[in-house]
């Protein structure tokens, strides 16, 4: 009887032990849930789509609506890295096509004619005057959208017309001179596609499926040592014009 009641005792902790066994083991991610989700906010889901679409390397159009008619861009990542952003009147107040080429050794702006003149060391730093701005969104704005430390704020937007994906409303937050990206609406596909933006240059929206990418982007002249051509937005069709 002495011996009986110990291990009645050590009997009866073992049981309660196995059922507190049946109790489900807490699981640390669970509490990690809620900060996790409010995270994935629209600045996150904004930076996961850039982020994938600056791997991304494609050949496509884009419908340009700018202050004239509208015009198709051609856009080319090359599989290399560099770039080239094909703008019908995208020089001398729309009367001159222009091309944007991003290479290591710099940014080109080439005309028909002209050449190619070398503008800036890269697509961040072309002169203001010799800038057409349609090249950003494809270039140095992708890493500003995708730096979760850029002085931005960002918010979802509703599509723009014949836009898929998903799109954002984007406003820097801090006054500088030279701020990362113009304010504006930034749309991308799940898988990363640009699909479309809307800023102070105008509309562009993408006008099919991508095409392959080439191994790189080929100058559209030769490097010349002339002076580039000046930028500006191209002048609204005329009555007369229009019903040409």
């Amino acid at each position: 009887m002495k011996t009986a009641y110990p291990v009645a005792l050590v009997t009866a902790a073992l049981g309660l032990a196995a059922c507190g066994s049946d109790a489900p083991t807490p699981d640390p991610s669970a509490s990690q849930a809620p900060a996790a989700a409010a995270a994935v906010g629209p600045r996150g889901d904004l930076a996961r789509r850039v982020a994938t679409a600056k791997d991304r390397r494609f050949t496509a159009a884009y419908s340009w609506t700018g202050a004239g008619s509208q015009r198709t861009v051609t856009v080319t990542l090359a599989a290399d890295g560099t770039w080239r952003v094909d703008i019908p009147g995208g020089a001398q107040n729309g009367r001159t096509a222009v091309s944007m080429v991003g290479r290591a050794e710099g940014v080109y702006q080439c005309s028909a004619g002209g050449g190619c003149v070398r503008v800036a060391r890269a697509a961040g730093t072309v002169p203001a005057s010799v800038d057409p701005k349609v090249h950003h969104p494809f270039t140095d704005w992708a890493a500003a959208l995708a730096d979760p430390n850029a002085a931005l704020s960002v918010a979802t937007a509703p599509l723009l017309p014949n836009v898929s994906g998903a799109c954002f409303s984007v406003e820097p937050t801090t006054v500088s001179i030279a701020p990362p990206i113009e304010p504006g609406i930034f749309c991308y596909g799940d898988d990363g596609m640009p699909t479309g933006f809307k800023t102070k240059f105008g509309t562009l929206t993408l006008a099919g499926a991508p095409g392959p990418a080439p191994p790189t982007a080929d100058l559209a002249g030769p490097v010349s040592n002339g002076a580039p051509l000046n930028t500006s937005a191209p002048p609204a069709p005329t009555a007369s014009s229009s019903r040409r």
